[in-house]
């Protein structure tokens, strides 16, 4: 039985983004079994998933938590990274990101 990975949080990830209408099928596909899961295999775990619907605000907001800054440091200097954020921002448009300090029960962006 594998139990749950803990960590403390001490920092978030926020990837904010509009979502390519021609190409949401395929988004979706690379976010759930490629995206989500290689960032937890980098030690990045998701947190959350906005969807904006009202307002001149990206219409998608994810959230990943990771427990020290050199973990993000690390993912972000990886050619896998690269590789991820390149492909995710071929499915959107209005990309941003963002590195924060976790503020736990606050909704951050």
């Amino acid at each position: 039985m594998a139990f749950p990975i803990r960590i403390v949080p001490r920092y978030r990830l926020i990837l904010r983004y509009d979502i390519r209408a021609d190409v949401m099928d395929s988004y979706y596909e690379f976010v759930m079994n490629e995206f989500v899961p290689s960032l937890q295999s980098m030690g990045i775990y998701m947190a959350g998933v906005w969807q904006t619907a009202y307002g001149s605000y990206p219409n998608r907001q994810l959230e990943f938590l990771g427990d020290s800054r050199e973990i993000f440091r690390e993912v972000f200097q990886s050619e896998r990274w690269e590789i991820l954020e390149a492909k995710l921002q071929t499915f959107t448009y209005n990309y941003d990101r963002k590195l924060v300090r976790y503020q736990q029960d606050r909704f951050q962006f």
